[in-house]
């Protein structure tokens, strides 16, 4: 399979934020991690190094990694997962503790810096997500994945159905529509339900013939093929893979099913969210009517 790099992927640091480019719309952090969490992390005195992508909230500092939490809760939970957790054939950026044990200081955490750049080696990806997700699958469900209410939670609930769009969130334009079309085509899935990164694009490093990296996870509780699902969808909208990748990634006869919900995933968010750049929604919208075939 062949793909157009997309053009974020040249130049990209491990341990930077994977995200979106939404990101370059939203405002970056308010700047350097202060001295008494560098100091907790066994990081004070190393030069900082401020890592591109994901709003520039980043920092290396020699062999640690540490960035701003919006989420401490969660944060301390994927600490606690990843830090001894083995994934075959995956490098993982292992959390940090502070001096004290504790995984969040002040708003901010840190883990291992991994080295390696993003790239579109989107069948090397999905085997990572694959090995990443057989290495998950013993998790138990954590409670604040059902207590979550930002966007891209509240998105993911409403493209499984499991919540309605009372607020009008997705407004009435031609992006509604072809949400409502899509949705409308929604049968049961029955594949088991898991901890997966719903996020796999962007996270995922390469440094030569090193086994792939994963420096970020973004946990939601579905099935692994969705996770697969997200990844497809984000390969042909944001990566130029051709739309062909979604028929070569079939994978058991809840496919269709779970592509349709990653692409309202999607589409619910970008069409949600005030500062989705036009370009990034008119790619989305272009994938998510051209998928249609892939679906039946």
């Amino acid at each position: 399979m062949t793909s157009r790099p997309e053009d974020r992927a040249a130049g990209r640091s491990a341990g930077s934020d994977g995200g979106h480019r939404l990101d370059a719309v939203l405002p970056a952090s308010s700047g350097r991690p202060p001295d008494h969490v560098m100091t907790a992390f066994n990081a004070a005195g190393e030069a900082l190094e401020r890592l591109p992508g994901g709003r520039g909230r980043s920092w290396r500092a020699g062999n640690t990694v540490v960035k701003p939490v919006d989420e401490p809760v969660v944060a301390s939970w994927l600490a606690t997962v990843l830090e001894q957790r083995p994934v075959p054939g995956v490098r993982v950026a292992r959390p940090v503790r502070s001096t004290d044990g504790r995984w969040v200081v002040s708003g901010w955490t840190a883990h291992r810096f991994v080295a390696g750049s993003v790239a579109p080696r989107f069948d090397e990806i999905r085997e990572t997500g694959r090995s990443l997700h057989r290495a998950l699958a013993d998790v138990p469900e954590p409670r604040f994945l059902r207590e979550r209410s930002d966007l891209a939670s509240w998105a993911d609930r409403l493209a499984w159905g499991e919540v309605l769009d009372t607020d009008e969130r997705l407004g009435h334009g031609h992006g509604a529509s072809v949400y409502r079309e899509l949705a409308a085509q929604r049968r049961p899935v029955t594949a088991p339900v898991q901890v997966v990164n719903g996020d796999l694009y962007g996270t995922v490093l390469f440094a030569g013939d090193a086994d792939p990296a994963v420096f970020d996870v973004t946990p939601f509780w579905r099935p692994a093929g969705w996770a697969t699902a997200v990844l497809a969808v984000d390969a042909v909208t944001r990566g130029g893979a051709p739309i062909e990748v979604v028929g070569e990634w079939a994978d058991g006869p809840d496919w269709p099913q779970l592509v349709r919900r990653a692409a309202l995933y999607r589409l619910a968010a970008g069409l949600a969210h005030p500062r989705t750049p036009t370009d990034d929604m008119v790619a989305v919208l272009s994938t998510a009517e051209r998928i249609d075939r892939f679906l039946r």
